[in-house]
């Protein structure tokens, strides 16, 4: 997508970014349907777990004026599902004894790739967060306190803010949990309890995250026991601000994740000449180390934000061929992410709601389709084209059309982690963050709304 800049006075008169939370319904039922109760015959046509929908909406391709895309022109079918994968996609048949999808639209489901599920006030009373705490230190001071009081109830608000992700649209995230003295390994434990509740729901990894620093709070021997105890990915926390050896703090991460063969994913919010280091120092890590591409991953990374162009492609660049990934929860206000230039370079970039109404956070409202609507306002994608494009950071880079509007997604044999959103196409879904009307996890339907 070529980058189409505005001005920031032109962003906020476009900006619409406030986003109710759709109701939190049941988990159980079928898709929303003009009947207020499913009779046992239109539960599933198939012995076991297969399920067969009609009147699906699919993108089939572009409309075209010339050589603009104006349009996405879709149609209806008929698609069979078991076995947790799509078995078939046949033309529609309005008669078949199936579940109505009424003519909602069909796409990936979504991925929330940076998140902290293990901290939250979600569920609870409502918090804001404090004036006092500007600064990492600062909040790291606060955490010391405030966690003892968050542990006896994180199950339950870990499993509130993974049902306000479904109704989103959201079936995956990839979750950072607090490993450090203060709760110890109890943070973990109290979300694998949530998500061992949420297991035929909901999919997730976690990362071992040192919120307070592993040299700093001395978190070394927590951070090993962590890597055995279902940890997908080893964290860090800007190793030269907070741990003061940038260095001594990276070589721990790289050796841990080496040593128990998982993956690294890092918060740097360093910026200036110590940030740009990190980023280099790992990019220099994982090429003596190759194992670890296609493993590791920056989330924000500021510091590209405040490169001049000729250095940022050259990190881009070096970023792509050590296949490390920039997890980015597009951020606004002087901190721009350079996300079209990252594209371009082939770096692999995910986004995640990052922190969901909780002492770091006040706001945060569960839905990945609204963030992909902002790297559509902040970068000026308006076309239908550049639209239906942006849908990419919501599904991990998974998009009905490819670049040629060839239907490339969904086809039988694909994962059956599914959405159906109130909306036309793709373009309109990101444009105006339509409703997701029904979720569907592993072929078996795990939320819905209301009858329309």
């Amino acid at each position: 997508m070529a980058l189409q800049p505005i001005t920031r006075k032109d962003f906020i008169k476009s900006s619409a970014l406030l986003l109710a939370s759709s109701s939190l319904a049941s988990c159980t039922g079928v898709l929303a349907t003009a009947q207020p109760k499913v009779t046992e015959q239109d539960k599933y046509l198939t012995v076991g777990n297969a399920l067969t929908l009609k009147n699906v909406r699919l993108e089939t391709g572009f409309e075209y004026e010339g050589e603009e895309v104006i349009g996405t022109k879709t149609d209806l079918f008929t698609i069979g599902i078991s076995d947790c994968q799509i078995k078939t996609i046949l033309p529609n048949n309005p008669g078949a004894q199936a579940l109505d999808a009424q003519g909602l639209l069909l796409l990936p489901a979504f991925k929330d790739m940076h998140i902290h599920l293990d901290k939250t006030f979600y569920g609870g009373t409502w918090q804001a967060r404090r004036k006092k705490n500007r600064t990492v230190q600062d909040m790291i001071a606060y955490e010391q306190a405030i966690l003892p009081k968050l542990l006896p109830t994180a199950t339950e608000r870990a499993e509130k803010l993974i049902e306000l992700l479904q109704s989103h649209g959201a079936n995956f995230a990839r979750s950072h949990v607090n490993i450090e003295p203060t709760s110890q390994l109890n943070s973990l434990k109290q979300l694998q309890k949530a998500l061992e509740h949420k297991r035929d729901s909901f999919g997730a990894e976690l990362v071992a995250f040192p919120q307070h620093g592993i040299l700093r709070s001395q978190s070394e021997q927590l951070m090993k026991e962590a890597a055995t105890m279902g940890i997908d990915y080893i964290g860090g926390l800007d190793p030269g601000a907070v741990d003061g050896n940038m260095q001594k703090s990276m070589d721990f991460v790289v050796q841990l994740a080496l040593d128990t063969q998982k993956g690294i994913d890092i918060h740097l919010h360093e910026g200036g000449t110590s940030g740009l280091k990190t980023v280099e120092y790992l990019i220099d890590r994982v090429n003596e180390y190759p194992a670890l591409k296609g493993k590791t991953f920056l989330s924000h990374c500021f510091v590209l934000a405040e490169l001049e162009k000729k250095k940022l492609e050259g990190v881009a660049e070096k970023l792509a061929a050590a296949k490390i990934g920039i997890i980015s929860t597009i951020p606004i206000g002087q901190r721009v992410m350079p996300i079209p230039t990252l594209y371009k370079y082939g770096v692999d970039v995910r986004t995640g709601n990052d922190s969901i109404v909780d002492h770091w956070n006040t706001f945060g409202t569960g839905s990945i389709l609204q963030k992909a609507n902002l790297m559509a306002q902040l970068y000026g994608y308006s076309s239908e084209f550049e639209l239906s494009r942006c849908l990419k950071l919501a599904t991990h880079n998974v998009l009905p059309l490819d670049d040629e509007g060839h239907r490339q997604w969904p086809q039988a044999g694909d994962k059956a982690d599914l959405v159906l959103v109130d909306a036309s196409c793709s373009a309109e879904a990101v444009s105006r963050v339509s409703q997701v009307r029904s979720l569907i996890h592993k072929g078996k339907i795990v939320y819905q709304t209301s009858a329309v």
